[in-house]
C-alpha cells in the first residue's frame, strides 16, 4: 500500500479495491482475497472507470476462445466473486460496474498527484507520505497489454506528482522533506532526469552545494554508462552556477 492516507478507505464499512500490493478487497473492515479466476475481471473493471461492456470485457480477457466460451468464463468469474462474499460488482445483460460506494486505491493516488501537479493541494497532501515503493508497481507479473498501459500511466502520474511535491516543499522551505520526496522519485526511476533535477534543486535550496554536485556527478556517470548520453541543459545549468571560484590561497578568505 502507498500510505495510510492514500490506500485505506475513509470509513471502516466502506468497500475498497486495492490494486497496489493486491488485488484484494476490503469489505466490512476485513481484507478478503479475490479468487484467482476472478482477479482479472475485477481489475479490468476497476481500471476502466468502474463500468465495462460485458462483451468487451469477455473478448479482452479471453481473446483466444470462442465468444460463447468467453461469455461462460465471465459468468464463472462473477459467480466466484459472489461465492467469496465479495459484493463490489453489479452486472446486468449489458454492463458490469462497480457499486457506487466502492473506492479504489489507485484512484486516490491519481487524484492526489493531480492536486499536487495542478497546484490545488491541501495541507494534508503536502505531508510526507509513508511510501512503500515496492507496492507502487501496479500488478507486477501481469503482462496483459491493458495492464502494462495502466501501470506506466500510473507510474508517470506518480513521478510527476512527486516532482511537483518536491518543488512545493522547497517553496515552503521544508527542505528535508523535499529531499526525501525527490529521493523517492529517483528510487522509482534513477535514469529520470527531471527526478534527479528535483533532487539537485532541493539540495541547492538547502545550501548543500557539495551534495548537489555529488548527486550530479553520479548521474553523469550513470547515464553515460547506461545510455551513452550527457545530461540535459537544464540540470547542467544548475550545477554550472555552483562552479567554484579559484583563489590564490586560503588567505584570500581572511582579508
Amino acid at each position: 500500500m502507498v500510505s495510510t492516507q492514500l490506500s485505506q478507505p475513509a470509513r471502516l464499512d466502506q468497500l475498497a479495491i486495492c490494486l497496489l500490493g493486491g488485488p484484494y478487497v476490503i469489505q466490512a473492515g476485513k481484507r478478503i482475497a479475490v479468487p484467482e479466476g476472478s482477479k482479472k475481471l475485477l481489475v479490468f473493471v476497476a481500471l476502466h472507470e468502474g463500468r465495462v461492456d460485458r462483451r468487451h470485457a469477455a473478448g479482452t480477457l479471453w481473446p483466444y476462445v470462442s465468444d460463447d466460451r468467453a461469455s461462460g468464463n465471465l459468468r464463472s468469474a462473477l459467480w466466484r466473486l459472489k461465492g467469496a462474499g465479495i459484493v463490489v460488482l453489479e452486472a446486468d445483460k449489458v454492463f458490469i460496474e462497480l457499486r457506487d460506494e466502492t473506492s479504489i486505491d489507485i484512484y486516490a493516488l491519481r487524484d492526489w498527484a493531480g492536486r499536487v501537479i495542478g497546484g490545488t493541494a491541501q495541507i494534508t497532501d503536502l505531508a510526507l507520505p509513508a511510501w512503500n515503493l515496492e507496492a507502487l508497481d501496479l500488478l507486477p507479473g501481469w503482462y496483459d497489454d491493458w495492464v502494462i498501459f495502466e501501470r506506466e500511466r500510473l507510474r508517470q502520474r506518480l513521478l510527476h506528482g512527486l516532482e511537483a511535491l518536491c518543488r512545493q516543499l522547497i517553496h515552503l522551505e521544508r527542505y528535508a522533506e523535499a529531499v526525501e520526496v525527490a529521493m523517492d522519485a529517483v528510487d522509482i526511476d534513477p535514469l529520470r532526469e527531471s527526478a534527479q533535477r528535483a533532487l539537485v534543486e532541493a539540495h541547492l535550496a538547502e545550501g548543500n552545494i557539495v551534495e548537489a554536485r555529488r548527486i550530479y556527478k553520479a548521474y553523469v556517470s550513470m547515464v553515460a554508462q547506461e545510455l551513452g548520453v550527457l545530461p540535459g541543459a537544464r540540470i547542467r545549468s544548475l550545477i554550472e552556477r555552483t562552479e567554484p571560484v579559484r583563489v590564490r590561497s586560503a588567505e584570500a578568505y581572511q582579508r
